[in-house]
């Protein structure tokens, strides 16, 4: 059986204010092509379809005429939510009308029985068995426990064996005659972060060991690390990355899709293969003729700028007219005013130019026009008052 794994659309992602719409379609349509060219058996998108839990119209048509597209032949598409998805939304708005059109979609935790775990067969008469888990924060996990398990005097346990006690649940159905995949929305120890992960939800209470996956399963497709890595464990685990590089910590990232091959005799290899239609992310860094110089040469990337110069006033603004794929400009650190420790000067006795003067100076910024104003204006102030 083979199976396209892919994760974190973040469909509706907006960068430094700039809309990423047009990138989004570009690659999602890359994600059909993908899965039409490997004639893949099924599809596993394992959460965060979406940037936000109120996503705006346009966002939403996208995700769903992706979604319809990849069923297309009669394709089996199994979907999740993530902890960026509404899982009310999903589950109440997508899960049924998809599922009328045979989409196995699940926002959050089910029995098995409900849809928990997913059987599709492939045209080839192989069977897989999929243990479906939406992403669990710490806050209901017990919740989500008494939901799979039945059971409610179990509170005392940590996050973690509510979540393993969860996939054992789910994956109780496994055979040795079916391909057994678990897919998941969750952080696991020993994972690398992309750059553009809510912290607090990959921090804390929230890292799960690979332990939790049963040795029986073939496969386990993972969302929520925004890089492409495959995790040591009892069983062959990966996470497929986001298809879109989404912030400029991710800008090292290639973005890809899975392609994953299983049977029941054998654990599954994973190739991954390039998505494309995301622009670059590039950060420069030196003096502003520098990252002008090499901001030339970046092509249709898009450029966050640190600059080794003390600030000035329009110094941003030449770099945005040099370089229109400019989203951020900052000033490097070694530039950027030092913490003013011990006592405050007094002011007494000190002229409006020199305070001024010793403003600029504490800010780190040298720019003579800036002083030449001040005096213009100071001038003109006292004059208009006389």
């Amino acid at each position: 059986m083979k199976i396209l794994h892919t994760a974190d659309w973040h469909v509706g992602k907006v960068l430094k204010n700039q809309a990423r719409l047009d990138e989004q379609r570009a690659v999602l349509a890359d994600l059909v092509r993908i899965a039409d060219a490997e004639d893949v058996d099924a599809v596993i998108v394992a959460g965060d379809l979406f940037e936000t839990a109120t996503p705006n119209p346009q966002a939403q048509a996208l995700v769903m005429r992706t979604l319809l597209a990849l069923r297309s032949s009669g394709r089996q598409v199994v979907v999740l939510a993530g902890n960026h998805d509404n899982q009310r939304l999903v589950d109440e708005v997508y899960r049924p009308v998809l599922g009328e059109l045979g989409l196995h979609v699940v926002g959050s935790p089910k029995r098995p029985e409900s849809g928990g775990t997913v059987t599709i067969t492939a045209p080839s008469g192989e069977t897989a068995r999929i243990a479906v888990l939406p992403f669990v924060s710490t806050r209901f996990a017990v919740r989500a426990a008494e939901v799979v398990l039945h059971e409610s005097h179990e509170h005392g346990l940590d996050y973690a064996r509510q979540v393993k006690a969860m996939v054992g649940m789910l994956s109780s159905a496994f055979t040795s005659d079916t391909v057994n995949i678990v897919t998941t929305h969750a952080t696991l120890l020993g994972g690398r972060r992309g750059g553009g992960e809510r912290e607090v939800q990959t921090l804390l209470g929230y890292e799960l060991p690979a332990t939790i996956f049963p040795a029986s399963a073939h496969y386990v497709a993972l969302g929520h690390l925004h890089r492409y890595q495959e995790i040591d464990g009892p069983c062959p685990i990966a996470y497929s990355g986001s298809p879109l590089a989404l912030d400029f910590g991710e800008e090292a990232n290639e973005p890809v899709a899975l392609v994953v091959t299983a049977s029941p005799d054998r654990r599954a290899t994973v190739r991954p293969v390039p998505v494309r239609g995301g622009r670059p992310l590039r950060t420069l860094r030196g003096t502003l003729d520098e990252v002008i110089a090499e901001g030339e040469q970046a092509g249709e990337a898009f450029l966050r700028v640190v600059l080794a110069e003390k600030a000035r006033a329009g110094l941003a603004d030449a770099v945005r007219e040099k370089l229109p794929g400019v989203l951020e400009v900052q000033i490097d650190p070694d530039f950027r005013p030092a913490a003013q420790n011990g006592p405050v000067p007094s002011r007494l006795g000190r002229s409006p130019a020199d305070l001024f003067a010793a403003f600029l100076a504490e800010q780190n910024v040298e720019d003579p026009r800036l002083t030449t104003l001040f005096a213009h204006l100071h001038e003109d102030a006292i004059g208009g008052g006389s």
